[in-house]
C-alpha cells in the first residue's frame, strides 16, 4: 500500500574540503577528510577519452599506514569512473558511503586536494543537545556520538552505514533512541521508522530484528524486538506527544502478547537471542556476553510490560489483565537468577538489568555486587545489553566515582580508547583497533556504529543532571540533579526541547561548586542537591554547595 512519504527529507549536509593527500607506504595516493562520514565524494576529473579512474572508500588506515576497508565485507564501496577528455565535477547520485579516507587509483590527472569535497548526507533532523566538559577527551567522545548519529540517521536508524549491511537493526535503536532524541529533533524520524515496523511485524506480534525486515522470519530477540515498546515511550518522554503511543498502541500490544505466550510463570525462556552483544565477559568464539539469554528475556519482559502499562494509562486505555506481569517476571527472575539480593550469574550486565529495571528486592546488595564486578575486572565488561545503562545502575544506587571511573578512563577497554587510536566515531568494538594497531576483525568490525555512544544519556542525566520527570514528560517539569566528579572542573549542557532550551551547568570556584540551571517560561523544576529538594519555576537560578 503506497502512502506519501513520512519521514524527514535526505539532504546534502556539509561540504568537507580534503584534509591532505598521503602516499602511503604501499605506494597508494588516499585523500584524508579528517572526519568518517557518510555520504559522498565530489570530484574533479577530466583524463583522456576512454581513462578509467577507480575511487575507493575506507573508515582506517592499517598499522602500517596502508589504506584499509576488509571490514567492509563484500561491500565494493567504490566509484568506477570513464573519461571522455572533457572535465567534469561527479559525485554520486544513487548511493552513499560511509569513509574517511578514500584511495585513487590510475587517476588520470594531477592529484589536487582543492578538487575533492567529501558531502555529508542524511536525515534533516535538527541538532537540540549540546555538552561540554573540563575534559577534552571526554568532549571529543561526545563529538563523536553526534557524528555517528548523523552518519547511521539517514531515512532509517541503521546500524552502521559502510559495510554490506546498512540495516535498520532494532536493537540498536532500542539503546539509542533516548541519546538520539536529545542529540538531535528525531521525532517524526522514529515515528517514521516505527511505522515500518508496524508493517514488518508478523501477525502473532513478533517483531522482526531489522525494519525494513530483509531476514525474513528471523525476529524474536529480547533487547532487539522490545524496540516496539521502547522505543515509541521513549519518543513520548522526551516530546510529550501522546499521538506516538497512539498510533503505535496496538504494535506494543503485540509484542507484549507475544512474549506472554512464551512465557510461564513470569519468566520468559526459549527462543533465538543475540544476549548481551559483544559483551567482553563471552566465551572464546561467541559474539555473545557470558549473561545468561533467558535472565536478559525475563528481564526485558518485565520492563517491556511496564512500559506498555505505562502508555495505556497516559492514554486511558485498560490493561488491567497486563497489570500483574511486571511484578510476576520480577518474581521470576529473582527466583531464577537472584539470591539474596545478588545476581547468581555474577555479570555486570546481569546486575544492570536488576537494578536499572527495578527487579531486586535489595538494592543495596545488587549494587554492592556491581561495583565489586567492575572493581575487580578493573573495567566494564558490557556489551549492547548492559552498556546503555552501566552508568546509571552505579551512580543512582551510591557509586557515582565508579561510574566517573569508566567514563573517564582512557585504557582499552573504555568509552575513551578508540579517540587513542584515532577515532571520529564510535566504534562497534570496544577494539576495533588493538592497542598493538592491529584490527580485532575484518567479521564485524565498523568504525561508525552509534550504539556504546548511548553514554551521552547518562552525560546528559547525571553529569549535567538534567531529567524530564517520568511523571510529566516533554520536560513539563524537569528535575536537576547533577553528579559531580572531583576530576572535573566544569559541566555544562543544554537540551532544545518543545518548550524551550533547558540548561544546566557546574564549575568549581573558590573550593565550592555554582549551580546554574535554566527553567523555561512556563515550565517548573526541581532541583536536588547534596540531598536538599528545591522548586523552582521560569527563569535562570543559581546555586552553592
Amino acid at each position: 500500500m503506497l502512502i506519501p512519504q513520512e519521514g524527514e527529507k535526505i539532504v546534502e549536509q556539509e561540504r568537507m574540503p580534503a584534509l591532505q593527500v598521503i602516499k602511503t607506504p604501499a605506494g597508494e595516493t588516499v585523500i584524508d577528510f579528517g572526519q568518517n562520514i557518510t555520504g559522498y565524494v565530489e570530484f574533479k576529473i577530466k583524463g583522456v577519452p576512454g581513462a578509467q579512474a577507480t575511487v575507493s572508500h575506507g573508515e582506517t588506515l592499517d598499522r602500517d599506514g596502508n589504506f584499509y576497508n576488509a571490514n567492509y565485507r563484500s561491500a565494493r564501496a567504490r566509484i568506477k569512473f570513464t573519461c571522455d577528455g572533457e572535465e567534469h565535477t561527479y559525485k554520486s547520485a544513487l548511493t552513499f558511503f560511509g569513509f574517511r579516507y578514500i584511495r585513487l587509483e590510475n587517476w588520470p590527472d594531477e592529484v589536487k586536494k582543492e578538487n575533492f569535497t567529501a558531502i555529508v548526507v542524511h536525515s534533516d533532523i535538527r541538532r537540540t543537545g549540546y555538552f561540554e566538559c573540563s575534559d577534552e577527551t571526554v568532549n571529543k567522545l561526545f563529538k563523536n556520538i553526534i557524528w555517528g548519529q548523523k552518519g547511521n540517521f539517514l531515512d532509517v536508524p541503521t546500524d552502521c552505514p559502510q559495510r554490506n549491511e546498512r540495516l535498520g537493526w532494532t536493537g540498536d535503536a532500542q539503546v539509542f533512541v533516548r541519546t538520539a532524541s536529545l542529540n538531535f529533533d528525531v521525532k517524526r524520524f522514529f515515528k517514521k521508522w516505527l511505522h515500518d515496523l508496524t508493517a514488518d511485524q508478523g501477525r502473532d506480534g513478533c517483531v522482526p530484528h531489522v525494519v525494513p525486515n530483509t531476514f525474513d522470519d528471523m525476529g524474536g530477540s529480547s533487547a532487539w524486538s522490545d524496540a516496539a515498546v521502547i522505543c515509541p515511550w521513549e519518543i513520548y518522554r522526551t516530546y510529550g506527544d501522546k499521538a506516538v503511543l497512539e498510533e503505535q498502541f496496538d504494535s506494543m500490544k503485540a509484542w507484549i502478547d507475544w512474549m506472554r505466550e512464551r512465557s510461564e510463570t513470569g519468566r520468559r525462556s526459549g527462543g533465538s537471542h543475540f544476549g548481551d552483544w559483544l559483551g567482553l565477559d563471552s566465551t572464546e568464539g561467541s559474539y555473545k556476553g557470558a549473561t545468561p539469554e533467558d535472565l536478559i528475556a525475563t528481564a526485558y519482559y518485565k520492563y517491556s510490560t511496564e512500559l506498555f502499562i505505562k502508555a495505556a494509562h497516559a492514554l486511558g486505555r485498560d490493561v488491567s489483565e497486563y497489570e500483574n506481569i511486571p511484578a510476576e517476571a520480577a518474581a521470576a527472575f529473582r527466583r531464577e537468577y537472584m539470591e539474596n539480593g545478588r545476581v547468581k550469574n555474577a555479570t555486570q550486565t546481569g546486575c544492570v538489568l536488576a537494578l536499572y529495571f527495578d527487579i531486586t528486592d535489595d538494592r543495596a546488595a545488587t549494587a554492592t555486587q556491581l561495583n565489586e564486578l567492575v572493581k575487580r575486572a578493573g573495567h566494564l565488561e558490557t556489551g549492547f545489553v548492559g552498556t546503555p545503562y552501566l552508568l546509571h545502575a552505579l551512580s543512582d544506587n551510591g557509586y557515582a566515582e565508579t561510574a566517573y571511573d569508566l567514563l573517564l578512563r582512557r585504557e582499552y577497554p573504555s568509552w575513551l580508547y578508540p579517540i587513542s587510536k584515532g577515532a571520529t566515531t564510535v566504534w562497534e568494538h570496544w577494539d576495533g583497533i588493538k592497542p598493538d594497531g592491529t584490527m580485532w576483525s575484518t567479521d564485524m568490525n565498523s568504525f561508525n556504529h552509534y550504539a556504546y555512544g548511548a553514554v551521552a544519556d547518562w552525560m546528559y542525566g547525571a553529569a549535567a543532571g538534567i531529567n524530564s520527570d517520568p511523571d510529566r514528560p516533554g520536560f513539563e517539569h524537569i528535575i536537576f540533579r547533577p553528579v559531580t566528579d572531583r576530576r572535573l572542573d566544569f559541566v555544562k549542557a543544554s537540551i532544545d526541547t518543545r518548550r524551550g532550551t533547558v540548561a544546566s551547568e557546574w564549575r568549581r570556584e573558590n573550593g565550592r561548586i555554582k549551580y546554574i540551571f535554566t527553567v523555561p517560561e512556563g515550565c517548573g523544576a526541581s532541583v536536588i542537591i547534596g540531598g536538599e529538594k528545591h522548586e523552582v519555576g521560569a527563569g535562570t537560578h543559581e546555586f552553592l554547595e
